[in-house]
């Protein structure tokens, strides 16, 4: 999956470009989600059905003939619903505080860029430049951007790439000297998908992982060494 994040700060234009982008995406042929980070205490409306179970439950699924939302209390990570979010590219809305995917910033002053880890940023979109930033004023142009150059890294901080967290990684690719290969965590010498969305592991649980199973088929008639494929309907 492509990733890509719109970054600013309120009515400077992220959502219109988020917006657009998804659009412009689609209008490709492409399965295009969406993630949005507000900042508003509640995502369901106050005094409605899944409001008031919502008080109790840890989840509350919501069907209606068109759709369907899941509401979980608590604060969650975006990977924990990645596995619902089956798409070609993510658009990422907002998530300042995010390091581990790269971000189009869009500025309602040159100043701000300083606070919206520019590092992280492959260019800036609208009528407001950032230093050392591409400038771009078309979302054709950022839609080409995330296809060519988004990407998404678990985030988990395990450091096996040799960095200290998933952050410094992001702006190495983000710079050109490493790409989301070097990320060691999702790696095919093991790899688990759940929904289709491989899921993120750090080496040390790999490994164990990895040994477990090859000890449990070597007991298996018939096992021989070689590429293990196991499929389960979880």
């Amino acid at each position: 999956m492509k990733a890509i994040q719109i970054v600013g700060y309120k009515k400077s234009g992220k959502t219109s470009l988020a917006l657009e982008l998804c659009a412009a995406l689609k209008a490709r042929g492409l399965a295009v989600s969406a993630a949005k980070f507000t900042h508003n205490p509640s995502l369901d409306k106050a005094d409605t059905d899944t409001d008031r179970l919502a008080a109790h439950c840890r989840a509350v699924a919501a069907f209606t003939p068109a759709e369907c939302a899941v509401f979980w209390s608590g604060p969650r990570f975006l990977h924990d619903v990645l596995p619902l979010l089956e798409a070609d590219v993510l658009v990422v809305e907002g998530g300042k505080e995010l390091a581990f995917l790269p971000r189009v910033l869009v500025l309602r002053d040159p100043s701000e860029a300083a606070a919206l880890q520019p590092g992280l940023a492959l260019a800036a979109f609208g009528e407001v430049d950032a230093p050392g930033l591409p400038h771009l004023r078309d979302v054709e142009a950022v839609a080409d951007l995330a296809l060519s150059r988004g990407f998404l890294l678990p985030g988990l901080d395990c450091g096996a790439c040799g960095e200290s967290c998933c952050a410094d990684m992001a702006a190495r690719i983000v710079d050109g000297k490493a790409t989301p290969a070097d990320c060691q965590a999702v790696r095919e010498a093991m790899r688990v998908t759940v929904g289709g969305v491989p899921l993120a592991m750090n080496p040390f649980v790999e490994r164990i992982l990895a040994a477990g199973i090859k000890a449990m088929l070597a007991q298996l008639k018939g096992f021989a060494p070689g590429r293990v494929e196991i499929g389960l309907d979880a």
